[in-house]
């Protein structure tokens, strides 16, 4: 099969199609022919040799849509043709889903919305998770104040989505021309980027990576959720600050898929490439102003 990998650190140029074995799935795993897979600024950073390996033949991708093609022992309630979204954990790995066929663990794994194609779906794993996750590691109740920077991100759309849904008062922190979108997403109020909220908020989902201006943004004893482990600012004022981290969850995948089928969340993809032109869509990765999920198919 083709897969899209990299063997040496580096920009677009360093990515490249190598044909390789279709893998099988071990006891508790699903074999997966992909059909459409997100491209995650976490597939850069790999690119890029933030989280090393050096030396190694590294695979990319996290997210993705297509059928299952073959079920490992031990697994129940999945058969051969079902369609699925997953989420293929951990940016070190030898194959990720930006290739023809992926192994992911069951429990990664929920069915693939029912309203909206591959594409679309490809963009849900990863930011969906990410945003509901954090959401939920707020911890705020319905009324409280929210601010979410990069707002207009796929990550930060997400959870205007979700933090309204939820009841919470959102502001939304963006670039002044993304300002009709992200009020379209949910948001009840608007900050340009560069500027302040009117007031203290309850509480700040920092998808942007600002941090300590963003903290300062939070009233005395709020909350501060932040999206890289490591990145946090440290805390002050009695706020408490915490950071998510991602995890592979059928499950909670599941229920955002039925908020997608209910048309209560929206999924947005800039453009879609064909697994050949990976490099094009790296580059379309680094691109500043870039709305909505690169997905590559296969």
């Amino acid at each position: 099969m083709s897969a899209v990998v990299v063997n040496e650190f580096g920009g677009p140029e360093r990515v490249e199609s190598a044909e390789v074995p279709v893998p099988r799935p071990a006891a508790g795993q699903v074999l997966i022919r992909v059909r459409a897979a997100g491209l995650n600024p976490v597939d850069g950073a790999v690119r890029a040799g933030v989280f090393g390996g050096a030396g190694q033949r590294l695979g990319l991708g996290w997210d993705v849509a297509g059928e299952i093609a073959e079920v490992g022992a031990d697994v129940t309630g999945w058969s051969r043709g079902d369609r699925v979204v997953g989420l293929h954990y951990g940016p070190v790995k030898p194959l990720g889903t930006h290739a023809e066929y992926a192994v992911l663990d069951a429990s990664a794994v929920a069915a693939a919305p029912a309203t909206v194609d591959a594409v679309a779906a490809a963009a849900l794993p990863l930011g969906g998770l990410t945003a509901a996750r954090a959401v939920d590691q707020l911890g705020l109740a319905p009324g409280s104040t929210l601010l979410v920077t990069g707002a207009a991100g796929v990550v930060g759309g997400l959870a205007v989505q979700l933090a309204a849904r939820a009841g919470l008062v959102v502001t939304a922190l963006a670039g002044a021309e993304d300002e009709e979108l992200v009020r379209s997403l949910g948001a009840a109020a608007f900050v340009p980027r560069g500027a302040a909220p009117a007031g203290p908020v309850d509480g700040v989902l920092d998808t942007a990576v600002l941090g300590e201006p963003a903290l300062g943004f939070v009233r005395d004893g709020g909350v501060y959720v932040g999206l890289i482990p490591g990145a946090a600012p440290a805390a002050e004022r009695g706020i408490r600050v915490e950071e998510q981290e991602v995890a592979a969850d059928g499950r909670h995948l599941a229920r955002l898929v039925a908020l997608v089928d209910e048309g209560a969340l929206t999924l947005r993809v800039a453009d879609a490439f064909p697994l050949a032109d990976a490099q094009k869509a790296h580059a379309l990765l680094t691109t500043p102003g870039t709305r909505g999920r690169i997905i590559l198919t296969a």
